[in-house]
Order: C-alpha cells, then structure tokens, then sequence
C-alpha cells in the first residue's frame, strides 16, 4: 500500500518566506520548509497497482497554468482546540478548476470521495490541545503574511512515507499546466 495525495508544489523563495512565520507559538510541531506543499486532494492508503493507474490517469488532465498568491494566516480546530495553522491560498478559478479535475480522476480511479469543502492552504505547523485563544498572540504578528503572485506550471502525485522524524514526502510524477500561447499584438 502507498499513502498518496496530490499537491503543488512551492518555489523555494515561498518556502522561505512562509518559514519566517515559523516562531513564537508554544507547543508548535512546524513543518520542515522543505516539505511545505498545497495539497490539492489528500487520497491516503492505496494499492500500488492502483496508484499506477491513478498516475496515468492524472496525466491526462488538461488545465491551464496560473499564479498562485499566499495571504494571512488560518487554523483548523476541532470543538476549540488548533490542530493546525496554515497560511491561505488565494482562490482563483483556475486553482478551483484544476482541483475539481483531480477529485474526479481520483474518484474515477477508484479513491474515496472527499466529504470536506476544498479550502487551499499551505500548513505551516501542528498543534496538540492548544485552546484557539491561546493562539491570538501569534495570529496577531504572523497574519499580515502576503507572498507576491508566482507561477504554477504543474501538480505532482507524492507518497508520504510516515517515519520517527516525522513525514517524507517523494514525487512520484509530476503533470505539466498548459502554458498560455504569447500574446500576439497586432502590426504596427
């Protein structure tokens, strides 16, 4: 079996920038900047025969490059304790479009069906037990995060490999956007 999900992605001056927000919130497992990613469809356990299939089929998705930009900071919490914080993703519909593209082809390919609303984020840390008020403080200072607009060119499928040191992640494959064609301007 082989843990999979599907990401893009991010340049490694994002990466940067994200893990300058990484500090001043007690009890926080960070993510290695390393391993920052946007999960576009988390698909979990899956025979590897089957993820060979998947692979092949999201090769034939088609979707057009676009710019991606990174703004403020949110959390995922459960009854008012953070699991998580996450730097938000800006929606766009090519961002949304190319995500719906992949849950049908991982649906089709014989993945689960995602019951939870697609919210595009980068996850910066962990938390364990950690009340929402008690993170105020860092949301005060890290939420004015803005990371100019930068270029998505493609997705990739990876395997989380869980270990002692926490998660591995390896791209397996990785599935080029349509460029736009130059804009052509007209003689003079």
């Amino acid at each position: 079996m082989m843990r999979l999900f599907v990401a893009l992605s991010l340049p490694v001056d994002v990466r940067a920038q994200l893990g300058t927000t990484q500090a001043g919130l007690p009890g926080a497992r960070w993510i290695d900047t390393q391993n920052m990613h946007l999960t576009l469809r988390f698909i979990g356990e899956m025979p590897e025969p089957d993820a060979h299939d998947l692979s092949l089929a999201l090769s034939h998705i088609h979707a057009p490059a676009f710019d991606l930009s990174l703004s403020g900071i949110g959390y995922f919490d459960r009854r008012g304790t953070v699991h998580s914080v996450w730097a938000r993703a800006q929606k766009s519909d090519a961002l949304l479009h190319l995500q719906s593209k992949i849950e049908s082809v991982v649906v089709r390919s014989g993945g689960p069906v995602e019951k939870r609303k697609f919210t595009p984020h980068v996850t910066l840390g962990r938390l364990k037990g950690t009340p929402v008020e008690r993170i105020g403080p860092w949301l005060e200072t890290s939420g004015v995060l803005s990371v100019p607009p930068f270029p998505v060119t493609e997705f990739a499928l990876f395997q989380s490999k869980l270990g002692h040191g926490g998660a591995r992640y390896i791209e397996l494959a990785a599935y080029p956007l349509i460029e736009p064609p130059p804009m052509m301007h007209p003689p003079d």
